[in-house]
């Protein structure tokens, strides 16, 4: 809008003043201000260009998807770009469909297709039903797809093809800055209308003096316009139209930085609003831990032992009983959603979750052969893993007659369905009171140890069973527990200390048995002495009354539920108010990063649909990425924050000079020109130096902002009002004893004078821009020289405004000055520091 103001201004300008002064003298107003107008163009195009690239690049790294296909034999890894129709890809529980297919093979399949049909209800499919849709989500099971088409002739891709991605919404801040500026706004034009009726009553009086104002010349009018052009400017002044720039560069630098950091985020909004997170709740598997997992112990035959990965554990086998080893391997391989597979140079691969890896491991160290086993046996039904049943079971037809269920879960759960165990002679004994206590030890033994505990279990069925028919829940025979180790990931302690000095509380939620949950969270941290661990089925037997006093102290939730994660997040962002980031790498955890304000989702363990409903991602599945991203996301608020004091300052300043001396001496003392690339210093430059510094530090030792807080914060009012005051009162002073001071008696003394204002009020510009590093620490220096954009933009506007003084006096109303000039402009410029310094020695509450 300013911009057209300024445009019709232009051209008015550009017509009176060579119908009166002749070209090319009365063209220099309407040609500085279209300058001007050309430059800001140019600066703001370029950083939205540089934008959109950036998005390019995200959606880039955001569909970097890799598919499991079978091809010429072999089983790998590749991204989606690759598939060809007519290969095999695996698909299983959380993944997205990656091309149009046919059903092949596989178990319990149900597919979301919502985001294609709009269906909310899954569909089954399977041999009758074989087709498969790119773009859905399998819910629940797994299977084999043979690809029949890709790409844009998919259905989603004919779908896609008919509408292009939306741009990003505007954030939270950006509100709160279009707010600011509308307001800014509005108390500009109210001004710039006072000082135009002032002026041109100037005009009037004058005229009416000498008694010509029923002859009105060009000259006249041209001074009008003149009035008109330093009203529309102070328009321009007041409003800042560097805000949504400086959030945009902001934001989008911060994204760049974060990229390099192995943090890809979705949504530029949850930059910012990370910033002011008081509450992680985090995932224990993959996130503090390295999800890399290995078998430490196992409990079979009512016999505990170490299990030793280096050499291998033959030994382990040879002294279990032969009848119970062979069960063993039965259940581990045959009850499995992993697979081994000999890989190309006939390597030995295991593939599937980390849990069924360290499973699948354990049984080839125990001697056994995963092709041997599959083939020995038939699988009837499979009943894949789920986060609410937290078992899996499998359906084996023998290959001697007769059926068998075998069972593999969360150690309790499967434990309380079995009524028969294997003694030390391999022989199945009933479960009596001791062997139940001494099973009921050895995994809290286990847990304690912070290891995850797994129970194996099965049970004969007879001859008949239809595939049908569900699997049954009791009546199983205990086989054995294992013991699994998730080691912590290195640098979680020192992450989650960082996030407690910043004032940000971390919460473990995970689904794991209490003591190992315990255990892992004392060791990183997150469990202090008067804090509680509960679980799931507690926590939500809990009325809202006690859970709002509950909450807070809760530090660990064990065996929770995907409802449970919600529920938690949801009282903590309705009842207590908190900020929440919640990571997730699993389907089940879509509801809660859809509920919390930020959901960080695992890049390289989280399945697709998880990462649908994130809008951050770590590629790297650490935590202490997650810290790097609150720290940018403060840095983010901050540096804005920054920005709007350095802007604010200008404002007012330019404001009040122009403002008072138009109403007292009838003339403004900056002009049209020499206001747009003031303006073009504080909003387009300055946007660019203070939005670009990187964080440091200290930014996670301050609590954090939370919803509430203010955005122009009492230490910004102070810096602000004090700034202004200093400046107002030295463009003022040289305003009206200018002359005098400087014995200007020459030809031009006004213009001389003018000048002189302008240079030391860009160079106050200049000094505060550098004030305004920091807000509250009174060394502005430390790191300067590190943030190259800063020093470079701070370059260029010295070296301009020396040219704009020197050689382009025409345009921009100045003339040339002296050393002695120069030297004072600098001088009374650089005093504002000093001046800053001692303004943040004023406490604020």
């Amino acid at each position: 809008m300013t911009l057209m103001i300024l445009a019709v201004c232009a051209l008015v300008s550009l017509v009176v003043g060579i119908a009166t002064e002749g070209w090319p003298k009365g063209a220099h107003d309407g040609l500085g201000i279209v300058m001007s107008i050309l430059l800001v163009v140019f600066v703001t195009a370029t950083s939205d260009y540089k934008q959109s690239l950036q998005f390019k690049d995200l959606d880039r790294e955001k569909k970097k998807i890799t598919v499991q296909v079978a091809r010429n034999g072999f089983r790998r890894k590749i991204s989606i770009y690759d598939l060809l129709p007519g290969d095999i890809v695996h698909l299983c529980m959380g993944d997205q469909v990656p091309a149009d297919g046919l059903f092949v093979s596989g178990f319990s399949v149900l597919i979301n297709e919502s985001s294609l049909t709009g269906e909310s209800e899954p569909v089954n499919v399977n041999a009758l039903n074989p087709f498969l849709l790119s773009g859905t989500k399998v819910q629940n099971g797994s299977c084999k797809m043979l690809v029949t088409t890709v790409g844009m002739r998919t259905q989603w891709g004919k779908l896609m093809a008919t509408l292009s991605e939306g741009g990003d919404d505007e954030t939270p801040l950006q509100v709160k800055l279009n707010g600011v500026a509308t307001i800014i706004g509005k108390i500009g034009l109210f001004f710039a209308v006072v000082t135009f009726a002032v002026m041109v009553q100037g005009l009037f009086t004058r005229k009416l003096q000498e008694g010509t104002h029923w002859t009105w010349s060009g000259d006249d009018a041209l001074e009008i316009l003149e009035f008109f052009a330093i009203a529309v400017t102070i328009v321009v002044v007041a409003v800042p139209e560097g805000l949504p720039l400086a959030v945009t560069l902001s934001l989008a630098f911060a994204m760049k930085k974060m990229m390099n950091d192995k943090a890809l985020v979705r949504h530029l909004a949850a930059c910012e609003t990370m910033g002011s997170a008081t509450s992680i709740c985090s995932d224990k598997t993959g996130t503090l831990t390295t999800n890399h997992m290995t078998v430490l112990k196992a409990c079979i035959c009512e016999e505990i032992k170490e299990v030793d990965n280096s050499k291998g554990t033959p030994a382990f086998g040879s002294s279990i009983p032969a009848s119970a080893s062979k069960l063993l391997l039965q259940s581990i391989f045959n009850n499995t959603g992993g697979e081994v597979v000999i890989g190309e140079g006939n390597k030995t691969e295991i593939l599937g979750t980390p849990t069924e890896t360290a499973i699948l491991e354990f049984g080839l160290l125990l001697g056994g052969d995963f092709q041997a086993e599959r083939q020995a046996s038939k699988i009837v039904k499979v009943e894949p893993f789920n986060s609410v049943k937290k078992q899996m079971g499998v359906v084996i037809e023998l290959p001697e007659g007769g059926f068998r269920v075998h069972c593999k879960g969360a150690s309790e759960i499967i434990l309380a369905a079995c009524d028969k165990f294997l003694n030390s002679n391999g022989e199945v004994v009933p479960l009596n009171e001791a062997a139940v206590n001494h099973l009921n030890e050895t995994i809290e033994k286990f847990a304690s140890e912070a290891l995850r505990t797994l129970c194996l279990a099965c049970m004969e069925i007879g001859n008949e069973f239809s595939a049908d028919a569900p699997i049954p829940t009791e009546g199983y025979t205990c086989i054995g527990i294992v013991g699994i180790k998730d080691p912590m990931r290195p640098g979680v302690k020192e992450s989650v200390a960082i996030c407690r000095s910043a004032g940000i509380t971390v919460r473990m939620v995970t689904g794991d048995n209490i003591n190992t949950a315990k255990a892992i969270a004392r060791e990183c941290g997150i469990l202090t002495d008067n804090g509680i661990a509960i679980e799931g089925p507690e926590f939500r037997e809990k009325s809202d009354e006690e859970l709002s006093k509950l909450i807070p102290k809760i530090q660990v939730m064990a065996r929770s539920s995907p409802m449970d994660k919600h529920t938690l997040v949801k009282h903590l962002r309705t009842t207590l108010g908190e900020v929440v980031a919640v990571t997730g790498d699993g389907t089940n955890d879509a509801p809660a990063l859809h509920e919390a304000d930020i959901g960080l989702a695992m890049g390289i363990a989280g399945t697709e649909v998880a990462k649908e409903s994130a809008d951050v991602i770590i590629l790297d599945d650490n935590f202490s990425t997650i810290v790097t991203v609150a720290k940018w996301g403060r840095s983010v608020y901050i540096n804005i924050q920054k920005f709007v004091q350095f802007q604010l300052t200008v404002n007012v300043v330019a404001l009040i000079v122009n403002f008072s001396s138009a109403c007292l001496t009838g003339n403004a003392p900056l002009t049209a020109v020499q206001l747009l690339w003031v303006n073009m210093i504080m909003d387009t430059l300055g946007a660019l130096a203070l939005a670009t510094e990187p964080p440091n530090g200290d930014l996670m030792k301050r609590s954090p902002v939370g919803r509430k807080g203010n955005f122009i914060s009492n230490v910004m009012w102070r810096n602000i009002l004090g700034q202004s005051l200093y400046q107002f009162l030295i463009i003022w002073y040289l305003q009206t004893r200018g002359k005098a001071v400087f014995r200007l008696d020459g030809p031009d003394p006004d213009l001389i004078l003018n000048t002189l204002i302008f240079n030391t009020f860009v160079f106050c510009q200049v000094f505060n821009e550098i004030s305004s590093r920091e807000m509250e620490k009174i060394n502005v220096f430390k790191g300067i020289l590190k943030n190259y954009v800063f020093v470079a933009v701070l370059t260029c506007t010295v070296l301009f405004q020396i040219i704009i003084i020197e050689l382009l006096g025409t345009f921009a109303n100045t003339t040339p000055l002296n050393l002695q000039q120069w030297f004072v402009s600098i001088l009374l410029g650089f005093l504002g520091m000093p001046i800053a310094a001692v303004l943040k020695l004023i406490q604020v509450g």
